[in-house]
């Protein structure tokens, strides 16, 4: 069966919302699916983003729920830093870089060719999340 690229990552944040239009100016993504709470538009309950064909899933934080106990889901800012980062492949990594700033990411690795190919960066998030944006392509390199 046929599959589009399917692992996906999964976050949570304490403003959701804010995430959201965040990671959709600084990053580049777009709205796919975003499902808040009737009662409350603050709390996103599940939400899809999309950019170039790749997907990222979050929601709000979960508070005290089951599931988050159960996984031991934590935020940077709970756990006291990152435990994974995500990578995006992207072909303009100064131009990404640049919007990224103007938008307000913290930039902890400035554009710099990388010893095994390609140009790459690093930039947290407002929760902490650790992005890294790359014209290396592991893809097509392989083989």
């Amino acid at each position: 069966m046929p599959v589009r690229p399917a692992i996906i990552p999964c976050l949570w944040y304490a403003d959701a919302p804010a995430a959201i239009d965040f990671l959709c100016r600084a990053f580049g993504f777009e709205r796919h699916a975003v499902y808040a709470d009737d009662k409350d538009p603050s709390l996103i309950h599940h939400a899809q983003l999309v950019r170039e064909g790749q997907m990222i899933m979050l929601s709000s934080d979960g508070g005290d729920s089951e599931f988050k106990a159960k996984a031991r889901t934590l935020r940077p800012s709970e756990a006291g830093g990152n435990t994974q980062a995500a990578y995006v492949v992207l072909d303009d990594v100064d131009d990404h870089a640049a919007r990224a700033r103007a938008a307000g990411a913290e930039i902890i690795m400035a554009p710099e060719d990388q010893d095994y190919g390609g140009r790459s960066y690093a930039a947290l998030d407002p929760e902490g999340y650790v992005w890294s944006f790359g014209s290396y392509d592991p893809w097509a390199s392989a083989g």
